[in-house]
């Protein structure tokens, strides 16, 4: 049997991303729009009850980026899906100014944000984890899909690590190689907090598909293009669970059983 290896530190969950970018934009452009509609009724006495119709709804639209907390849960899937339609309404713009994934991680931050001060008070009990295939090396043999502790725990990517955690804190999660089966994952499972792993793009089309359950999202590192041997922050993952989910830590370690291969 191989001897175990140490696994990283969680330490503290790190600043959010940019948060304050998409809140500038998704908060300040309809404050604006209420600030000068509330103008124009002033000096505008023909058209005043349009202008203040307008300045109304365009403060119906800024309150929902107020809400925190419990309030931010109980009205999560609602909440999400009109952040959702400013950040997909606006990445083109992103697009065209050549900041395209800062705009989608600046929407992630300001959503994880959110979820992490919504399980500060109380910790999540029901959480899944969900993670790409790709983190997996392309020349590894070892069938994780079906069997995660088919690992090899070579250490050569971060399979291992998840492996040895998820068995050590008894944690639920997922790996996927097509989007639509992670959703369908989550839905099955019914968690009240979901820790995503993926690229920008997946983020924010998961966060799009199911915004009626919370989720904390880590974005993918690409060393080498897009679904080839991808590689996250692990102690990122375990900081995540540490802080947002309720430990269900056994007693008695448990350690994997090593198969022998090569990956």
């Amino acid at each position: 049997m191989k001897e175990r290896r140490a696994l990283p530190a969680p330490g503290s969950l790190p600043p959010e991303f940019g948060g304050g970018l998409f809140l500038w934009v998704r908060r300040g452009a309809p404050l604006a729009v209420a600030v000068l509609a509330f103008t124009g009724a002033a000096f505008h006495a023909g058209g005043r009850g349009w202008w203040m119709l307008a300045g109304v709804g365009a403060l119906a639209a800024a309150w929902p980026s107020f809400l925190r907390g419990d309030a931010f849960l109980r009205n999560r899937a609602a909440v999400m899906r009109q952040d959702c339609l400013w950040a997909h309404a606006l990445r083109p713009l992103a697009q065209w100014l050549g900041h395209e994934d800062d705009w989608i991680l600046s929407f992630c931050g300001h959503n994880n944000q959110r979820v992490r001060e919504a399980f500060g008070g109380r910790r999540a009990k029901r959480a899944l984890i969900l993670l790409p295939h790709c983190i997996q090396m392309a020349r590894c043999k070892a069938g994780i899909l079906d069997d995660l502790q088919a690992c090899y725990d070579c250490g050569l990517c971060s399979v291992g690590d998840y492996m040895n955690a998820a068995l050590m804190h008894r944690w639920e999660g997922r790996i996927t190689n097509r989007s639509h089966k992670a959703y369908r994952e989550a839905r099955e499972y019914r968690p009240d907090l979901v820790v995503a792993v993926s690229c920008t793009d997946r983020l924010l089309k998961g966060l799009t598909k199911m915004p009626e359950i919370p989720c904390y999202v880590i974005p993918l590192s690409l060393p080498h293009g897009m679904c080839v041997d991808t590689d996250f922050s692990v102690p990122h993952l375990f900081a995540a669970m540490e802080t947002l989910v309720e430990s269900r830590r056994p007693a008695a370690e448990i350690q994997p059983l090593r198969r022998e291969g090569i990956a």
